[in-house]
């Protein structure tokens, strides 16, 4: 009787829906319960350090605030929440509060998802001023981003400027303002803690290159701008690690690269589309390879039901990542992805990135080891499903 062995593949799992399969649980800055777990990622290029610095003329922490904090406002919605309960699905109505800012003369908003999710409309205050009322035009929860809308004769608009992540480096000073706890305008400084972060957003999908400050931010700073020493808006202040709910010098921000992806889009009240292929790769690792019939590529771990991938014939193994050796081979038991488009890669961000490049709707080609054969499917790339698990 042949000898039997298992292999765990401690690989990275990637959901290849143009985010990252969620890993552990993100602490939103509206939530004050639970303990953040951040996944480091490699550096990309869209978030990469440079020797030279964005920081520009290097404004004081007061210029800033002169400069930005008109265009800065607290947000105040009635949101409903649906939980499940032993009665049923019980609707409950609550109202959310946090932090948004201009972006244009023409009344746009922006703050994140998870502050007006559930809500229909909202008012905006611009320190001491009225309440304006405002439409909520779109969200996106892929990217935790929101864009509202009001009427700009209401108010004279500020609009802050929209910088870049590119040339950050870590040790750069970066300010915060924001309405923590309800104290409108507030203003933290700091530095980049760290770039090229993962967080998990609200579908459970993962948000890339998010930058990591210690400057301080709490409940009520969500959605409100990260800003570099010439007064440019990086990054939107999100989620925090923390076991108190309050701050402890680590916080979190969507960078502004993905708020310029998604901003026209929403302005528009349009859907956010993420490209979608629908498989979970995982990494051939160097000592499933020594005993693997194939050496590279990728092995589909899971298929999405509905997606382009199922359609298309792909498919995973039954164990998953876990590998039975027998005879000193690996019966893969799925298909390995050799190629996309006669692209090489060998891991699962790799191919994630390679696939949010693309639109749905597009055409893929790939290429794959399925037992002895090699063979090249045609995969329509969907949409990616509202959450983790759904359709």
């Amino acid at each position: 009787m042949s000898k039997v062995a298992t292999v765990l593949v401690t690989a990275v799992v990637a959901v290849v829906a143009g985010g990252v399969g969620a890993f552990g649980y993100e602490e939103f800055i509206a939530d004050d319960t639970s303990t953040t777990v951040v996944q480091q990622a490699p550096l990309s290029s869209s978030a990469k350090p440079s020797n030279e610095s964005t920081t520009g003329s290097g404004l004081t922490p007061a210029a800033i605030y002169d400069k930005t904090s008109p265009g800065v406002v607290l947000i105040s919605a009635l949101v409903t929440e649906t939980t499940d309960s032993v009665f049923g699905e019980q609707q409950q109505q609550g109202e959310s509060t946090g932090t948004g800012f201009v972006v244009s003369k023409d009344g746009f908003i922006v703050t994140n998802a998870h502050v007006v999710e559930g809500a229909k409309t909202a008012t905006v205050q611009f320190g001491e001023d009225k309440e304006i009322e405002a439409v909520i035009k779109g969200t996106d929860v892929n990217s935790d981003l929101a864009v509202l809308k009001i009427d700009p004769s209401k108010h004279d608009l500020t609009p802050l400027e929209l910088g870049a992540t590119e040339g950050l480096k870590v040790g750069d000073p970066v300010a915060a303002i924001g309405n923590p706890y309800g104290l409108d305008r507030t203003l933290t400084t700091g530095v980049v803690s760290a770039l090229a972060r993962e967080i998990q957003g609200l579908n459970g999908y993962r948000i890339r290159d998010v930058v990591q400050t210690d400057a301080a931010i709490n409940k009520g700073n969500s959605g409100g701008p990260l800003i570099d020493s010439a007064g440019r808006v990086i990054g939107i202040n999100s989620q925090i690690q923390s076991e108190s709910g309050g701050n402890v010098g680590i916080g979190f921000a969507v960078p502004v690269e993905k708020l310029k992806e998604v901003l026209p889009s929403l302005e528009k009240g349009q859907e956010v589309q993420v490209p979608f292929l629908g498989v979970t790769a995982v990494e051939i690792t160097p000592e499933v390879a020594k005993v693997a019939r194939v050496s590279k590529g990728l092995l589909v771990a899971e298929v999405s039901d509905g997606s382009g991938a199922k359609k298309a014939g792909l498919k995973a193994g039954d164990s998953g990542v876990e590998m039975q050796i027998d005879s000193g081979s690996v019966d893969i038991g799925g298909d390995v992805i050799l190629s996309v488009d006669g692209e090489s890669l060998q891991t699962p961000t790799e191919l994630q990135d390679y696939i949010a490049k693309k639109k749905v709707g597009d055409v893929v080609k790939v290429e794959i080891q399925s037992g002895s054969d090699k063979k090249t499917l045609e995969v329509t790339l969907g949409n990616r499903p509202a959450r983790i698990g759904t359709r």
